[in-house]
């Protein structure tokens, strides 16, 4: 099976920063403007996340609205934040110390019955 061709957009980040409006979308007759979001993964578009009451054969009920626009190819747009940056170089651990005796029939740190 071939491998499907990665969408190259013809946009930049700083045109979205500066260009990109809030989206109009209506749900259930209430309009909402949805603010542009860049994304953690390196994602451009737009994000909303509300709740709203709806009614059901007469029953109300709460329903959470999660909605993502993703520009498609805007990951790998230059100036994303880096993805799997290796971590900095950290002091080696300590060794553990010695678990603290106990009382015959008891147990230690660790959960270890004594005996």
């Amino acid at each position: 099976m071939a491998k499907a061709q990665k969408t190259v957009l013809a946009l930049t980040r700083e045109q979205f920063r500066t260009h990109a409006q809030p989206m109009t979308v209506v749900i259930n007759g209430k309009e909402y403007q949805v603010p542009r979001k860049e994304f953690s993964t390196g994602s451009l578009g737009w994000y909303l996340n509300d709740k709203i009451d709806i009614t059901i054969d007469g029953v109300p009920a709460k329903v959470q609205i999660g909605l993502n626009l993703t520009l498609v190819g805007s990951k790998e747009l230059p100036g994303a934040p880096a993805a799997d940056a290796p971590a900095a170089a950290a002091e080696p651990a300590a060794p553990a110390a010695a678990p603290a005796p106990t009382e015959p029939g008891g147990t230690n740190a660790k959960g270890e019955v004594e005996f």
